[in-house]
């Protein structure tokens, strides 16, 4: 018989492998947290505090600003590259990541775009740079694009750093207020790991072994996506021959069953998942366990998108908008802005999901995660420029 999973179990196991399951406080281990959920998403903008501290810290909220940064810059226990999008990764999973250097290295190469930009100023010339002068941002560099400019245009200069960024000769040294700087990788990466190698078939089965590990179950796609380092057919062909996961059934929120596959210690892990913490939680919307919108909408009845870069007048809600994670529901969404400089978190909009009462209880349960949000990012004041709830 399938061993089936009933809803309610499905997200017990969905948050407790996301690490959302537990309190967020007691001792920190920010390198096993990072290792456990397989990468940690970058994000430029800075609506109350960057997506990756917010990540992390909902996670354990001893966490602070200044730590993942020292983690890269100095003890280079993480490295930056791409998955879904730029993320840094444990140290130690570099070695099988030299597929994704060829995959995104190669691909890039073959765009006119960067045959245009290499044209113009060449990988050996910023490499000698760097090579002379040590770690450089794009800063360092003056080419300029030329023509009519267009929204995700980038001058020369910046398309070859990339595209050594993505091949691997490049590595993030550290960033500076976000600003990324590139070093030579022999400078970055410690030896062990980048002399280290596997042969192709080797990685494409850690990557989809440790993807199934960290997704607690799912489907030949989810597994394809977790990383972005496989695409579908290598993922079909890893299943085949696999012999380290269960066929199972999933229920979803409608009480309709899906196939999918879990690793081999799902009964264990069914045994002793645990109902997740009472603990009211702001989540980011680059968290990755609301990334994947179908997974999320099976699982939980959530719909949710980011609107960021959808016009204002066809935004369902917002700019910046927080879901609110309570036990394994999603029970309300909320847009907040900090300014830092008048240590202010502001609420400008709140949402009710449908069926959820907002009780006393409830309320005061949002008003301490206020509270802590501020302070992780230093504000004093809370103000509600909205309904309260």
């Amino acid at each position: 018989m399938v061993l089936r999973i009933d809803n309610r179990k499905a997200r017990w196991l969905w948050l407790q492998a996301q690490g959302l399951a537990e309190t967020p406080t007691g001792p920190l281990d920010l390198p096993e947290m990072i290792r456990r959920l397989g990468y940690v998403q970058l994000d430029t903008i800075q609506n109350v505090t960057r997506a990756h501290h917010h990540i992390l810290w909902s996670r354990n909220q001893n966490y602070c600003e200044p730590m993942l940064d020292k983690m890269l810059g100095e003890d280079r226990a993480v490295f930056e590259h791409f998955t879904h999008d730029a993320s840094v990764l444990p140290i130690e999973f570099y070695p099988m990541w030299q597929r994704q250097f060829r995959r995104l290295g190669d691909k890039v190469a073959r765009y006119s775009s960067f045959k245009k930009a290499a044209a113009e100023i060449g990988g050996e010339e910023i490499k000698a740079r760097i090579a002379a002068e040590g770690p450089l941002s794009t800063q360092a560099f003056d080419t300029k694009v030329t023509g009519k400019k267009q929204m995700w245009d980038r001058p020369p200069h910046k398309r070859v750093m990339d595209q050594l960024w993505y091949a691997g000769e490049l590595a993030t040294s550290h960033r500076l207020n976000f600003t990324k700087y590139y070093d030579l990788s022999e400078r970055v990466i410690p030896p062990h790991h980048r002399e280290a190698t596997h042969d192709d078939a080797g990685q494409i089965d850690w990557l989809c072994r440790n993807a199934l590990d960290r997704l607690a179950f799912g489907s030949l796609g989810e597994i394809q996506r977790f990383w972005g380092a496989v695409d579908a057919k290598e993922t079909r062909i890893w299943a085949q021959s696999a012999r380290e996961m269960v066929a199972v059934e999933l229920e979803n929120h409608e009480g309709q069953w899906i196939k999918a596959l879990a690793p081999s210690d799902i009964e264990q892990r069914l045994a002793t998942a645990p109902e997740p913490s009472a603990r009211l939680r702001i989540i980011n919307p680059f968290d990755p366990a609301v990334r994947d919108r179908n997974r999320l909408l099976a699982l939980f009845g959530f719909h949710y998108r980011n609107e960021m870069f959808v016009p204002a007048a066809q935004r369902l809600w917002g700019y910046y908008v927080y879901p609110i994670l309570e036990r394994d529901r999603f029970v309300g969404r909320i847009e907040i802005k900090a300014d830092r400089t008048a240590r202010q978190l502001r609420v400008t909009q709140f949402w009710q999901e449908p069926g959820a009462r907002w009780s006393a209880g409830r309320k005061a349960k949002l008003d301490a995660e206020l509270t802590r949000l501020a302070r992780l990012i230093g504000a004093s004041d809370i103000l509600w420029e909205c309904d309260r709830v």
